[in-house]
Formats: structure tokens, C-alpha cells, sequence
């Protein structure tokens, strides 16, 4: 029972960052009996230093490397992409051969404040249809040949 007591309070003091008290056997020979511990009379031993790895400004700056990582690898290249994506819808005109984020091939007939008319179809059959300038990819034509066969022996 004692043991179980000087266990505990062991714990205790290791999860609170305070003294440790020695177990019931005591390496060292010092007492650590609760009676001896509510007396005063108990031998303590400091807790170790925790070291560079346990001060709050090292944990501060383990977190800023990690979001300075997630800025250089996600971030910044996504934002970097939208940012050439705007200037390319921003210079499509009138005529330009466009494909939309769903894949679909037009000819800009119009351009609106904030939408492209697009001219889709083939061969005089043409539907005129609005579509969001956020929603064209880039300037691209449809490759409309089809692709060569393969001769098999």
C-alpha cells in the first residue's frame, strides 16, 4: 500500500513539472515513505532539464517551420498559378480559341464584364453560349484529326 502511495505520488509530481519523490526502495538510501513525505523529511530529486527541445520557444518556432513549409510547398505555388491563370483570361479576345475547365472547346464570339460568349460546334451547326471567365482554362484549339493507326502483324 505504501509503495502504491509513493507510486502515485510520484506520478503526481512528474506530471505536474514539480520534485520527484524516490520510490519506496529508494536508491541511494533515502527515505520516501508518506510519513517521512508529509513529515518533510523525504529526499527529493530535482526533475532533469528538459532540455532545448522542451522550452516554448523552440515549440514556437518548430510551428513556424512548419507553416513556412506548408506557405512554400501549397500556398504559394497554388497562388501563383491563379495568378497567371487571370492574366491569361485577361488577355483572350475576340476570336481566340478557348477550352473551358470542363473540356469543352469554343471560339470567343463576345466578351462581357464578367463572362465570354462562346461559339460551340462544328461545321455551321453553332450554338452561341455564356460562359464565366473563371471557368475557361486557357487558349487552346481541339485536335480534331484522329490519331494514326497502328499497323498489326
Amino acid at each position: 500500500m505504501i509503495e502504491t502511495i509513493t507510486h502515485v505520488l510520484n506520478r503526481i509530481s512528474v506530471l505536474a513539472g514539480g520534485l520527484v519523490v524516490p520510490g519506496g526502495q529508494p536508491a541511494g538510501g533515502g527515505a520516501g515513505t508518506p510519513a517521512e513525505v508529509a513529515a518533510g523529511t523525504a529526499e527529493y530529486a530535482p526533475v532533469g532539464d528538459p532540455g532545448l527541445l522542451g522550452s516554448p520557444l523552440t515549440m514556437i518556432a518548430i510551428w513556424a517551420l512548419v507553416f513556412g513549409g506548408f506557405w512554400f510547398l501549397m500556398i504559394r505555388p497554388q497562388r501563383r498559378r491563379e495568378k497567371k491563370l487571370k492574366e491569361l483570361q485577361s488577355t483572350i479576345k475576340a476570336g481566340d480559341n478557348v477550352v473551358t475547365n470542363s473540356g469543352m472547346f469554343g471560339k470567343v464570339a463576345d466578351i462581357g464584364t464578367d463572362c465570354f460568349v462562346v461559339e460551340m460546334g462544328i461545321s455551321g451547326r453553332t450554338v452561341k453560349i455564356p460562359v464565366l471567365k473563371s471557368d475557361v482554362l486557357g487558349v487552346r484549339e481541339p485536335v480534331l484529326t484522329p490519331p494514326p493507326k497502328d499497323s498489326v502483324e
